[in-house]
């Protein structure tokens, strides 16, 4: 059978029409790839050379599974010559061919983002500039984004929105730093990462004679993921383009998600006026999912205003309704979610691997991992790493470990230093060496100092090495006297971890500053629990908590049968049969939509859009009507995107109430009959009680604690995190009453009533 016969008749048709520019829209799950790789084996079938064809992609793994299917059609030994693979190792191949015009050697070292941190850091102080106002990570941040919008040091300088920019962040000599950066990598002879693609265009603006060299090699030029183009990458492919015309880009606008990169949605939109003669091909038919996911994206991804026209269908099973689950708090969320996956499991024989959980921000992840690991759900996290061995939370956790034991002497290395203090890494190996001869811990050796300076240091290291000690010192003594949290939120502040962390406004310090503070609410969390349970709530307590948590990370390569968990931007081109996507609620999923544009607004739909089309048969949204922020528990409304999709492909059932909690807000309830209130099922009066009084939670944003000395058993309770509850039995003398309740979602639990704020319903 032909590789033709494979393909559905649009498919067909956006193969075989090989001459002239083409723009293949293809929606989820509609075998983009499968087209782009058979185009190339027709090209290569009709007698191109393969040397001739330049096929651009957007990962190593997509540039992989298209050589695979090409070598499948027209052998192994034709393949070899493709120019096929990502932007950045195609052009770095190019560069390395005519590096001599740019002054490079054609061995030039490749800079990663850490040799360009480091180097940026020594040109930071070589200039006398201070590195606290100076962020690498910002600096890093404002120099790629200058070379991926083609703007060179000079360029740079004269431009005078440029520097009132970096005014404004109080960084203004990132321009002398910027020059001073690419003149230092000439004479190493290395390029960073974004080089790859600045230098290419530099050469074909400067060399009319290299790029029509190429311009002449290259006569079909394919692009995946057009979408998720840069301005550096448009340019190059325009260039080498403008000759032979043959170029094909393939990809879907309701997929764009990656502005904060530098993508540009209108690279795509643009192309019908860049190329007029242009063919459009659509791919509608979506072979992934069930009817009712296809036409639930279908129905949220049309309200958005800037869009290339499309109909995605589906000819699968009609499939199962979306499932919606509210949870009261973010913890609840989690729970419900292990819950429903443990449940599943045993009932459909779904194997761990096939489901997937996915969420805004890393931040997200803690509570989730928590959940599965209550429940022995074995999981993976995709494209980051476990919430507790991230870096931040890494240094934060290595301060609790050595003030509860100073002689650990890997947390006192971890972080000696940060935030910076002074004490470099001269001063900490005379440390160590003083420690190995004298069978001591470091921090040993440090408070030994006061009476013999064995490491002979200067008076001024002796002051910090002191004032180091004393404070490890007076956090000893906090988390002796504190709770948890009380100890925990004042050593992220004193040590100025937190404000560390605040100042630094890149995309990757905002996550890291937002994993803080997640960490915090589960101290909070973890403490409040402990007082109401009459448990150890110090900060040894719940370190121990969080190693028996840990000491089960045992994930292993070859073990693939787990969860996956990840954020929505690394779910892009993959799939999972079951789908969780959690915290739908207003300013996280949409992100801050209280100041967010129109532009933001359809890109955060985007990108919802894309995590409910990776779902192959189930879906199921989740939100919490509260969640912790920096400890305290805050409400929540839901997201605008739930009242979007049609309510026909909807399952409520586990929804009480679908509205916004502010009375003066206009309710999320849309204008559809049987979405403006959702019944609960009637089963006991217990549940009804919990749907009254989340309603009436809801409007109000209260929750008064009711005096304890009438307390009986048999009396419904509600807890503001636990939810509804019935008391089992109540023992002891007023104030100093403990309670037996079980709870409707968390079981029974033994509470000390003075902390535990409980409100009697009856």
């Amino acid at each position: 059978m032909s590789y033709l016969d494979e393909l559905n008749t649009p498919q067909r048709e956006a193969v075989v029409n090989t001459e002239g520019p083409s723009l293949i829209i293809a929606g989820a799950g509609s075998g983009k790839t499968r087209v782009l790789t058979y185009r190339i084996a027709r090209l290569m079938e009709m007698g191109t050379l393969p040397s001739k064809i330049l096929a651009l992609t957007f990962t190593n793994k997509a540039a992989s599974e298209m050589k695979s299917r090409i070598e499948s059609v027209v052998g192994a030994a034709q393949t070899r010559y493709l120019w096929m693979g990502t932007f950045h190792s195609i052009f770095a191949r190019l560069l390395r061919f005519e590096s001599a015009t740019l002054g490079y050697p054609s061995n030039f070292t490749i800079y990663d983002s850490m040799d360009s941190r480091s180097l940026l850091k020594s040109i930071v102080k070589n200039l006398e500039l201070d590195e606290k106002t100076y962020k690498i990570p910002v600096v890093a941040s404002r120099i790629s984004n200058a070379k991926n919008s083609l703007i060179i040091p000079p360029a740079y300088a004269q431009s005078a929105e440029i520097q009132e920019y970096d005014k404004s962040i109080r960084m203004p000599r990132i321009k002398d730093i910027y020059n001073e950066y690419e003149r230092q990598c000439a004479v190493a002879g290395a390029m960073d990462f974004d080089d790859l693609l600045l230098k290419t265009n530099i050469l074909f603006r400067n060399h009319k004679d290299i790029l029509a060299k190429y311009q002449e090699r290259f006569h079909y030029i394919l692009v995946d993921e057009y979408q998720d183009t840069n301005f550096a990458q448009y340019l190059i492919v325009k260039n080498l383009a403008a000759y032979h015309h043959n170029i094909c880009v393939v990809g879907d606008d309701a997929q764009s998600i990656y502005s904060f990169r530098g993508a540009r949605i209108e690279n795509i939109f643009n192309f019908r006026t860049d190329y007029p003669e242009h063919r459009v091909f659509k791919l509608e038919q979506n072979y992934r999912s069930t009817q009712t996911i296809v036409n639930a994206a279908n129905s949220i991804i049309g309200k958005n205003r800037r869009q290339i026209a499309k109909k995605v269908f589906s000819e699968n099973e009609e499939g199962k309704k979306i499932r919606v689950l509210q949870a009261l708090t973010d913890n609840e969320e989690g729970i419900l979610v292990a819950n429903d996956i443990s449940e599943s499991h045993l009932l459909h024989h779904f194997l761990f691997q096939d489901y997937a959980i996915l969420y805004r921000t890393n931040a997200q992840s803690r509570i989730l991992e928590e959940a599965l690991r209550k429940r022995n759900i074995p999981y993976k996290i995709y494209g980051g790493q476990s919430f507790y061995q991230r870096k931040e939370i890494k240094d934060i956790i290595a301060y609790f470990r050595l003030i509860i034991n100073p002689k650990d002497n890997e947390a006192l290395k971890r972080i000696i230093n940060y935030p910076a203090r002074g004490i470099g890494d001269t001063t900490l190996g005379k440390l160590e060496n003083a420690a190995y001869n004298s069978q001591q811990s470091i921090f040993d050796v440090i408070l030994s100092l006061k009476s013999v300076n064995i490491c002979g240091f200067n008076r001024a290291t002796l002051e910090k090495l002191t004032t180091f000690a004393a404070l490890i010192g007076k956090f000893q003594a906090l988390v002796q006297e504190s709770d948890a949290f009380d100890a925990a939120n004042n050593i992220a502040a004193q040590t100025g971890l937190i404000a560390d962390l605040y100042n630094d406004k890149s995309p990757e310090g905002v996550s890291r500053y937002e994993n803080i503070q997640e960490l915090l609410n589960g101290i909070s969390e973890f403490s409040q629990n402990a007082k109401e349970e009459g448990m150890p709530d110090k900060l040894a307590d719940y370190m121990e908590d969080i190693a028996l948590l840990t000491d089960q990370d045992t994930d292993k390569p070859e073990d693939r049968n787990k969860v996956t968990m990840m954020t929505i931007h690394s779910s892009k081109g993959l799939e999972f049969k079951n789908v969780y996507i959690v915290g739908l609620e207003e300013n996280l999923f949409p992100a801050k939509a209280v100041n967010a544009s129109d532009e933001d607004i359809e890109e955060e739909r985007r990108l919802f859009y894309v995590a409910l089309t990776r779902a192959e048969v189930n879906a199921c949204l989740s939100f919490a009507r509260q969640r912790y922020k920096w400890g305290n528990l805050e409400f929540c409304n839901p997201s605008r995107f739930l009242r979007e999709i049609d309510a026909r492909y909807l399952d409520m059932d586990h929804v009480s109430e679908f509205a916004e909690r502010q009375p003066s807000h206009r309710s999320f309830a849309p204008e559809k009959p049987g979405f403006r209130r959702i019944d609960m099922p009637d089963t006991t009066m217990l549940t009804d009680k919990l749907s009254k009084l989340r309603q009436k939670t809801a409007a109000n944003g209260d929750f008064e604690a009711s005096d304890m000395r009438d307390i009986q058993a048999g009396m419904t309770v509600e807890h503001k995190r636990f939810g509804t509850g019935k008391v089992q039995n109540v023992e002891g003398d007023y104030p100093d009453l403990k309670a037996t309740v079980f709870f409707q979602t968390m079981g029974q639990k033994q509470l000390i009533l003075k902390y535990a704020n409980l409100r009697i319903i009856e």
